[in-house]
């Protein structure tokens, strides 16, 4: 990349050349002339719907059920029958993980 040098501020580096005089530099662009005839006009208007165009309706649901009561001591237990079941499997993949890296760490030793 070249430096300016001489008399020119350093953003006349980025300025795009001139076409003609100083004067015509520090201008921007034209417009293009081939601007639209007529802006844009938005949307088309919409018109509401006719009163009453829903089709009828001949058939009402029927009212939700009531579900049944939650048994909370008996979720709580099966709940920790799980967790036990979770914390049996991690422990037992920690044993293995450790006699496995314990193996391997014997075979480098000896």
């Amino acid at each position: 990349m070249t430096t300016p040098s001489g008399g020119s501020t350093p953003d006349d580096y980025w300025r795009r050349p001139g076409t003609g005089g100083d004067e015509a530099a520090d201008q921007p662009p034209a417009a293009p002339g081939s601007a639209p005839a007529s802006p844009y006009a938005g949307p088309p208007p919409s018109t509401p719907p006719p009163a009453g165009w829903r089709p009828p309706v001949h058939l009402q649901p029927a009212p939700p059920r009531r579900l049944p009561p939650q048994d909370m001591a008996d979720l709580d237990a099966a709940e920790q029958r799980s967790q036990r079941v979770t914390y049996g499997f991690g422990a037992v993949a920690a044993v293995v993980l450790v006699v496995l890296v314990c193996l391997l760490c014997s075979r480098v030793v000896f």
